[in-house]
């Protein structure tokens, strides 16, 4: 699962994005409004964390602007406000629930599970061609065999399923997968190395290879 969160708190944001890849779930984060909405027209997300107060355009005009362009994703405002107001605000731009800091973990995450629970009424199983990737579970499955993948193949498999038929850049797949701790200069062919691996391991004989590659930017899964 894919969670977008929105803060200009760095050190706020460092804590949530640490908890949440914990808790087995793909972080990206923004620190204003701008870069977030350059991030949800760029990609897609199961979750959104979104801040009310913002530089550049507030969290208020985020929701709005997501909203009329038909993205429906589930929105859990954060804000340090807590009067009722901007609570009915939120709620009448399109947030899905609302938490005002400060908050416990533990009520952040069940928020954050009964959100992604009440939105995913379709099935957590992700096809393509003759790959089932199981997003709860976490298993990946080739004509009823299970497969043996590493964490880090198995979220390189997971992004580009999410991303089903759209291409995605390495620079994007790497930063996914890795976060803070990619370094484009030393780690450049690290990608490739993976899928390598990747394609090997999901590869069944007679079958096309689901994987392309996006000559000069990156991969695409077609379904």
């Amino acid at each position: 699962m894919n969670i977008l969160v929105i803060d200009d708190e760095p050190e706020l944001l460092e804590r949530l994005s640490s908890v949440l890849t914990k808790e087995h779930y793909s972080v990206v984060t923004a620190e204003d409004g701008k870069a977030a909405l350059e991030k949800l027209w760029n990609d897609s997300y199961d979750l959104i964390m979104l801040d009310i107060m913002l530089p550049h355009i507030d969290g208020f005009e985020v929701l709005k602007e997501m909203r009329a362009a038909g993205i429906s994703t589930p929105v859990l405002m954060l804000t340090a406000k807590g009067d009722i107001e901007d609570k009915v605000t939120g709620l009448n731009l399109g947030a899905d629930d609302y938490l005002a800091k400060p908050f416990s973990l533990a009520e952040l995450l069940a928020r954050v599970r009964a959100l992604l629970r009440r939105s995913s009424s379709a099935s957590p199983v992700i096809e393509a061609g003759h790959i089932q990737l199981d997003t709860i579970s976490r298993e990946v499955r080739s004509e009823g065999k299970t497969l043996t993948l590493t964490a880090k193949e198995f979220s390189i498999l997971e992004f580009l399923l999410h991303n089903q038929n759209r291409a995605v850049s390495r620079f994007t797949l790497a930063e996914h997968v890795w976060g803070d701790d990619f370094d484009p200069f030393s780690m450049s062919n690290f990608i490739d190395v993976h899928i390598k691996n990747l394609r090997k391991k999901i590869r069944v004989d007679g079958k096309p290879q689901i994987i392309k590659t996006v000559r000069g930017f990156g991969y695409r899964i077609e379904g």
